[in-house]
């Protein structure tokens, strides 16, 4: 009896192994892509000039490294040209390569500070030293699905 039930319970598992193939063995239709990033910004009153100086700048610098260390594929600054109420002013894109483990963020993170000469605390009161400039909305990350 109890090896009755052993050639059953393997033919079951042989007869799902067997179904299962077609499907496994089929190739998807895309491939997994970039990552984004989108992060939806209200520029307050009166400083849209100064936080365009803060984007070109300090911001630009660090995306630059980022593909200067092979990160970062592209960045952009959207303008919503008509936006209704509670719709960010601006949409800051980051096209990342790919995810990062936590050891490498860190290591990027530590090249950030060097290049703007500041460490973790620093770089926090700064954002903070921001919101008189912007209110940060939140934002979004989307993976691209290439189509084969």
């Amino acid at each position: 009896m109890k090896m009755m039930k052993t050639f059953l319970a393997g033919a079951a598992m042989m007869m799902t192994v067997t179904a299962m193939t077609p499907a496994m063995a089929q190739e998807s239709s895309y491939k997994a892509g970039s990552v984004w990033v989108a992060g939806r910004i209200d520029v307050l009153p009166g400083q849209f000039e100064n936080y365009m100086d803060w984007l070109a700048g300090q911001w630009k610098k660090v995306n630059e490294l980022g593909k200067a260390e092979g990160i970062v594929a592209e960045y952009h600054v959207l303008a919503s040209t008509h936006p209704r109420q509670g719709e960010p002013d601006l949409i800051l894109i980051i096209e990342y390569k790919d995810f990062q483990t936590t050891a490498q963020q860190e290591a990027f993170d530590k090249k950030v500070n060097a290049l703007l000469a500041q460490d973790d605390r620093k770089a926090a009161a700064a954002s903070g030293e921001r919101t008189k400039m912007r209110e940060q909305l939140g934002s979004t990350q989307y993976q691209e699905l290439i189509l084969k």
